[in-house]
């Protein structure tokens, strides 16, 4: 299937993606037709502000669609004091980041601990906080996720290192990113610590198709309540490592080797100029990372935001490999 070519809008206020989404069912709208096709029996319609009606997707009959007013209720519900980023596109997808007071420094940057959340109406980006989806933080074995907010350039960092339970095991698992090949996926869950709360054992197996919108928002508060209570977790130190410098004259060669089209490898070399401008600073991998980052989010392409993030989560690994080296 064919995808529209998008370029992420960035927005600080809810009412931009809060509009009115509703189900529309085959059956009332072709009612003189005998629907043979049942899989897909459910239209996704929003009522976008100033435009007409628009329909992402088409769902089978017990999809639930999750409104972002919804999340909207339980962050405003849980957190008093926080920054919106949100970026968005006009195919219904929504990448929310809530950017929180608490700060962290990373190679004398003062970068903002925050949330982040996607969904999306046409069913392309499935719900998740901090790149996990909801099925998989509902077991309780699984690390509960970080991300970061960069200001300079309203990046939103995930934190892709969290699965792993130290340094040492990331580090070995990191072999397998030489040279950009990807053999296996980063562990789902591990030898946990403790989670600071435990989600009812009758809730914890569901599916979207399940859901119910008071379901789904009980799971959200306590959820969001364990991301708020968590400790800073094991990317930030990798970030510490991504402070090395990059040999002269190698940035060319690894954004070439880098997992991403190369036109965003070209944005992301002009945004690396710019900021290595802007800090007056060395080339580093952070510089280098975040240039990629950039590029991912801001730029127009058919990619997703499920993709973008996929592309993010493999180019950090291997970023990752070249500074460990």
């Amino acid at each position: 299937m064919t995808y529209l070519s998008t370029e992420p809008r960035i927005t600080g206020y809810w009412k931009d993606i809060c509009y009115p989404i509703e189900s529309v069912w085959l059956s009332d709208l072709l009612p003189d037709y005998d629907i043979i096709a049942t899989d897909r029996q459910q239209l996704v319609v929003g009522h976008i502000p100033g435009g007409r009606k628009t329909l992402f997707g088409i769902q089978s009959a017990d999809y639930t669609i999750v409104p972002n007013a919804a999340i909207q209720e339980v962050i405003d519900e849980l957190i008093s004091e926080y920054q919106l980023v949100i970026k968005h596109t006009i195919t219904g997808e929504f990448s929310i980041c809530i950017v929180l007071p608490a700060t962290v420094q990373i190679g004398g940057e003062s970068i903002h601990r925050s949330l982040t959340l996607t969904n999306s109406y046409n069913g392309k980006t499935p719900f998740s906080i901090q790149g996990q989806s909801l099925t998989s933080l509902l077991d309780p074995t699984t690390r509960l996720g970080s991300s970061l907010y960069r200001n300079l350039c309203q990046n939103g960092l995930m934190g892709w290192a969290d699965p792993f339970a130290d340094l040492t095991e990331y580090e070995s698992w990191l072999g397998q990113w030489a040279g950009g090949r990807r053999k296996k996926q980063p562990p789902t869950s591990t030898v946990a610590p403790k989670r600071t709360r435990q989600i009812r054992s009758e809730i914890r197996n569901i599916h979207h198709s399940a859901l119910t919108i008071e379901l789904f928002q009980e799971h959200l508060r306590d959820l969001i309540a364990e991301h708020l209570a968590a400790e800073y977790t094991l990317t930030t130190r990798v970030y510490d490592h991504f402070q090395k410098t990059v040999p002269t004259k190698a940035d060319d060669t690894i954004l070439k080797e880098l997992p991403i089209p190369a036109q965003l490898a070209k944005q992301a070399r002009e945004r690396l100029r710019l900021e290595e401008q802007m800090l007056e600073a060395k080339l580093s991998y952070w510089l280098l990372y975040n240039a990629v980052n950039y590029a991912l989010f801001t730029a127009r392409s058919s990619l997703t935001f499920n993709d973008r993030y996929r592309l993010d989560e493999r180019v950090f690994h291997q970023l990752a490999a070249h500074s460990f080296n």
